[in-house]
């Protein structure tokens, strides 16, 4: 027997017991892979749109051109005549000199959580038991058959954020979701989209539970959050050691079974925030003041956790060159304000002077009404911005409801513009997209038609089939 391979024969048999044992940790809880996900049973059909207006959000305006959609991806846009023949079974959707933009997004919503009509049995959107919920899920409250979500696609809506309310300083998970018909919420999650934790700051926190036991002040928020963040902080380095002793004990030649380290147990709202710590959940926080945020901002760096976003953050404009440098994102209406205290030096030029100034804008609806009208509420900024002298153009408008609110949920790889290899998700418009006569004519989630408004009814929930017109009911719905 030669020399190697007698040492061959040797490193086969100390190498058995790991090979016979397995040297893969088992796989913490918080890293299994995300339950649920958007899937089709088909494949997308071929769609042809041509002669629109292209407001890609990658080019500047194509003002005549058209939009190859094949197996539910975009995979082709260009200027002028579609250059090749026309296949057989494709759907054309003739745009006529209409306007076609990326599908808007709305990145705080509570569609769902509390849906309409509202009433004590649907409200879900607050678990109020205490300061601290992170480990509950808005996923879990989401009522798909929730009436609003099918006139918001008729808005041009395709992608949203549904968060749970904002009376506790810490909510729990929200969850990006594409607005497709599905029987759970579960099967409406936005591909490979990572939660946001909702936080909150400010006067809700403390209004809510000034007279059960606190906080009753701003200064006594900060406090909880820290106590908080501590215990989270310690929470994630005992997983860690976990890790770390159990990776020791399996590189061991003779280990015994017995010597096998016990994890630690398990804390759902310790173990989201541990996530948040290792990147794998976006901070969302409700934010209103200046004063409040830069807190906040201290908060996060003082425990090593970054903030992907302030919403209703109506004083951003006074902190951002903060904001910009430190690439932390101002979610913002147009014009709501002077509702409390905190919601009251707004102006609806702030939005703009923050986008000129290097912050990622995106705008929300936080309302099941305003999100059937989110282009109207860009162009209220926009002829702001044009009236106080300030340069924003309109592919900056829209990019406040298509591609800044992908960034913010981080999906902008996927969705947020028209570009090849990206999600079919688009809308015609009947007008210009930032006129007040525009209209959604048709909306395309994944490349489905979602919305014509041709048809005037696309049955989306049953919840109020009582008012389909007699024609759809005697069709069976379909």
């Amino acid at each position: 027997m030669n020399r190697s391979f007698f040492l061959l024969i040797i490193g086969l048999v100390l190498l058995a017991p790991r090979v016979l044992q397995g040297s893969d940790p088992p796989i913490p809880p918080w890293r299994a892979p995300p339950r649920g996900s958007l899937t089709f049973e088909e494949e997308g059909k071929t769609i042809l749109v041509r002669d629109v207006a292209l407001f890609t959000g990658a080019t500047p305006l194509i003002s005549e051109g058209w939009m190859l959609v094949e197996n539910r991806l975009i995979s082709g846009v260009g200027e002028g005549e579609y250059p090749e023949p026309v296949g057989a079974n494709w759907v054309v959707i003739e745009g006529g000199g209409r306007f076609v933009t990326p599908g808007l997004i709305d990145p705080h919503s509570h569609m769902g959580v509390y849906p309409v009509p509202g009433s004590p049995a649907h409200s879900d959107g607050n678990e109020m038991v205490g300061p601290f919920t992170a480990g509950v899920e808005a996923i879990h409250s989401f009522w798909p058959q929730d009436g609003a979500i099918e006139r918001a696609v008729a808005g041009g809506v395709t992608t949203i954020q549904v968060l749970p309310g904002s009376a506790n300083l810490i909510g729990g998970h929200g969850a990006t979701l594409k607005l497709h018909p599905r029987l759970s919420a579960q099967e409406m999650r936005f591909p490979r989209a990572k939660d946001g934790l909702k936080m909150a700051c400010g006067e809700n926190p403390k209004r809510v539970y000034g007279d059960k036991g606190g906080p009753q002040t701003r200064m006594g928020n900060i406090y909880r959050d820290r106590q908080t963040w501590i215990e989270a902080v310690e929470y994630a380095r005992g997983w860690h050691k976990w890790e770390r002793e159990w990776e020791e004990w399996s590189m061991k030649r003779r280990r015994k079974a017995e010597d096998e380290p016990e994890p630690p147990g398990r804390d759902l709202a310790k173990e989201t925030l541990m996530r948040l710590l290792e990147g794998e959940i976006h901070a969302q926080i409700h934010c209103y003041q200046a004063d409040d945020m830069l807190h906040m901002i201290d908060l996060s760096q003082e425990f090593g956790w970054e903030i992907r976003a302030f919403h209703h953050a109506i004083e951003a404009y006074k902190i951002r060159d903060v904001l910009a440098k430190d690439g932390i994102a101002s979610v913002i209406w147009a014009d709501w304000w002077g509702f409390k205290y905190e919601a009251y030096d707004a102006t609806i030029a702030g939005p703009a002077l923050s986008h000129l100034d290097g912050v990622t804008v995106a705008l929300h609806s936080d309302s099941a009404t305003g999100i059937q009208r989110l282009n109207h509420h860009a162009a209220q900024i926009y002829y702001e911005a044009l009236d106080k002298g300030l340069a924003i153009t309109e592919e900056d408008a829209l990019g406040w409801i298509t591609s800044n609110p992908a960034i913010v949920l981080g999906v902008e790889g996927q969705t947020g513009t028209l570009e090849v290899g990206k999600m079919a998700d688009f809308v015609v418009w009947s007008a210009h997209p930032l006129s007040v006569l525009a209209i959604a004519d048709y909306t395309f989630i994944d490349g489905e038609m979602m919305w014509n408004r041709e048809e005037g009814y696309s049955v989306w929930s049953d919840f109020e089939v009582g008012q389909w017109p007699q024609e759809v009911l005697m069709e069976g719905g379909e």
